[in-house]
């Protein structure tokens, strides 16, 4: 459940984002920014489905997963493709979301 709500709310976040970019850095219509702030605010929405009691958590191991999804985003709607650097960091970054979500938690002596 938390990998997708993950997907989802990265999904939302590079679509509200790249709206603003769109606006702002690509000369589309300003009214882009209403569905941006639309699609914004459902991240923000989903990353409160995350089993865990403490939010800087949630949002640190969801940092890796936004990674993966902006290269494919890159890739898929800006049609640059990732090159092998982009593959090696996005990896590092799952590894360490990983760690962040799936660690075992308790008394560090």
């Amino acid at each position: 459940m938390t990998a997708l709500v993950y997907i989802f709310a990265a999904l939302a976040e590079i679509a509200g984002c790249f709206a603003f970019w769109a606006w702002l850095r690509l000369g589309k219509p300003w009214w882009l920014a209403v569905p941006g702030l639309i699609s914004l605010a459902l991240f923000a929405y989903l990353l409160t489905l995350v089993d865990t009691s403490h939010a800087g958590r949630a949002y640190a191991a969801y940092g890796g997963i936004y990674i993966v999804a902006a290269l494919l985003w890159l890739w898929a709607f800006e049609g640059a493709r990732p090159d092998r650097w982009d593959l090696v960091g996005a990896a590092v970054c799952l590894g360490g979301a990983a760690i962040i979500l799936l660690g075992p938690r308790g008394d560090i002596a």
